[in-house]
């Protein structure tokens, strides 16, 4: 039977305690991502772009690249928080191969979200510092640059989301090898101990063995004595009579 602790899990079915629930390391960096991804989408969306021309260097493609890894990280946060509810306490779970799956999904879907967001502000802060301002002179100054907060916020928040999904993946990463060794210990390196609460200790698991032991210290056999076949009285020598031999 597959250990209860393996790939991070506990007893299946137990109540669920939101507090501990929310304390979860994971639990924090994917509602920290959550919230980064609502405050990119909207700078995005609201700000970034100016009489249809996308502030970040008028790259349409920009606007929708930033805008789109935002909305499917959104997505993927409130997912895993869904899959982080259910993992200790739903029966899915309750197979530690299926544990296995969902901690590899958590392991590769944040590693993949921590390269696109860096890739996304680097995109980002390229095409906004190479933006022409020109176009800012058609506009009248009313004590800043149109949308330039919001443009900012959001290469700035797409730079801390690279943060937040790499202590993800770093968390998976930990999971997964704790699991894998949690698994291995439980199946093939089981102890021939197992505690036993009524006697205050550790009791040997095996059975006795049906056949007999070996003769003990001392006990020399003799390797020519035969054993009598089975369902055989032993002769009884005293009760027979001599009898000579006839020439």
């Amino acid at each position: 039977m597959d250990g209860p602790s393996a790939f991070g899990a506990g007893m299946t079915g137990g109540a669920f305690d939101p507090i501990a629930f929310i304390k979860k390391p994971q639990v924090i960096l994917r509602l920290v991502s959550w919230f980064f991804a609502i405050i990119i989408f909207g700078c995005i969306s609201s700000q970034a772009w100016l009489y249809g021309i996308c502030l970040y260097g008028g790259d349409a493609n920009a606007c929708s690249y930033g805008l789109g890894i935002a909305v499917i990280a959104f997505l993927i946060c409130m997912a895993f928080i869904a899959i982080d509810a259910l993992y200790e306490h739903s029966p899915i779970f309750s197979s530690v191969q299926n544990r296995k799956y969902a901690v590899i999904a958590d392991m590769g879907t944040s590693a993949l979200w921590t390269f696109l967001y860096f890739v996304s502000f680097c995109y980002l802060t390229n095409k906004w510092t190479t933006f022409d301002r020109s176009i800012y002179d058609r506009i009248p100054k009313t004590g800043g640059l149109p949308g330039q907060s919001g443009v900012q916020a959001a290469i700035a928040f797409t730079f801390f989301s690279i943060g937040t999904f790499g202590g993800l993946t770093f968390l998976a990463v930990q999971r997964y090898r704790s699991g894998a060794a949690d698994a291995f210990s439980t199946s093939g390196g089981q102890s021939e101990y197992q505690q036993d609460p009524t006697q205050g200790g550790f009791q040997p698991t095996q059975q006795p063995s049906p056949y007999s032991s070996y003769p003990g210290e001392g006990q020399a056999q003799d390797p020519y004595q035969q054993q009598q076949p089975p369902f055989q009285a032993p002769a009884d020598n005293s009760q027979q009579e001599y009898t000579p031999p006839t020439y």
